[in-house]
């Protein structure tokens, strides 16, 4: 059987995860991996693989995985599924999916090629768990509470602040669906503290969730890629009240958004042209596997 080729875009904290998850896959070889400064002071855990400045520099490329921050996410895989290869995304702003599924959209169907966006575990597989108990309980109330830990997206986009040199970014759950955002920034030198905060609460990140802002010496210190979530759904069964259900889980962060993001891109091979997220894309094409063997083993 042919393996799927797939590229990865970016190298950082969730890049490394992707390319142990391919590695992983019996279904999957890695056409290459695109960094910034490409081959650069390449690492020596991918001596055994192309590592170029741009996509188009690899032959024979399936699906890209764009293990960028969310904000290149949008122009990097529009040029990417122009040049007819899928893309997966965990893009993780919850508020601007819905325009990001119709850009990309548009350019898949364009040039043939598939998208699914948003593909890490919130937004994504936490995604599914809520659609099913909203289905089995269609009346009713989901709270989806994250941490304690260390929010990646957040963390970067801190990061991209001027005069932040690094950041971490905690979630505290406070019950309800509600959190508080704790921020430890380590500074360049002379940046005004004050000036970062301001900026932190100003983001959309943050905007909407309590966030404190502490300068500290040394962020790697407090550094703990570990996460997690309390997702809860109270409510009705046709006219049956009551319905109460509960999903947790403790993970590692960039693992499992890695994991997630290449069975989405396994996924990407059997949808028709188009950008979709996790919520449309049939469970059973995120698994390696003939159908009959996973339905028989599954249902």
């Amino acid at each position: 059987m042919k393996k799927i080729r797939a590229a990865v875009v970016g190298y950082g904290n969730i890049g490394k995860s992707v390319v142990e998850a391919l590695q992983a896959a019996p279904d999957f070889e890695i056409a290459g991996v695109i960094r910034r400064n490409g081959a650069e002071n390449k690492p020596a855990e991918l001596a055994a693989y192309e590592v170029v400045k741009d996509i188009t520099e690899l032959k024979d490329v399936d699906v890209a995985i764009v293990a960028s921050p969310t904000r290149q996410v949008e122009v990097q895989a529009n040029k990417i599924l122009a040049l007819g290869i899928n893309t997966v995304d965990s893009f993780d702003i919850h508020t601007q999916i819905t325009a990001l599924r119709r850009s990309l959209g548009e350019t898949a169907k364009e040039h043939g090629s598939v998208a699914i966006i948003s593909a890490g575990w919130d937004p994504g597989s936490d995604s599914v768990v809520r659609t099913l108990l909203e289905a089995i309980a269609p009346k009713g109330i989901t709270y989806t509470n994250f941490g304690p830990g260390r929010s990646m997206g957040h963390s970067v986009a801190v990061r991209a602040i001027e005069g932040v040199k690094d950041a971490l970014s905690m979630t505290i759950p406070t019950g309800t669906g509600i959190h508080r955002r704790m921020v430890y920034v380590e500074l360049e030198e002379g940046a005004d503290f004050k000036t970062v905060e301001a900026a932190v609460k100003a983001d959309p990140y943050f905007v909407n969730d309590e966030t404190h802002v502490k300068q500290v010496p040394c962020v790697d210190d407090l550094n703990d890629v570990g996460h997690g979530v309390n997702l809860v759904r109270k409510g009705v069964s046709g006219t049956t009240h009551n319905q109460l259900f509960e999903f947790n889980m403790k993970i590692n962060n960039p693992a499992l958004t890695a994991q997630v993001m290449v069975c989405c891109a396994r996924a990407t091979m059997r949808q028709q042209p188009g950008c979709y997220t996790m919520i449309e894309v049939p469970v059973i094409d995120l698994l390696h596997g003939e159908r009959e063997e996973l339905i028989a083993h599954l249902v």
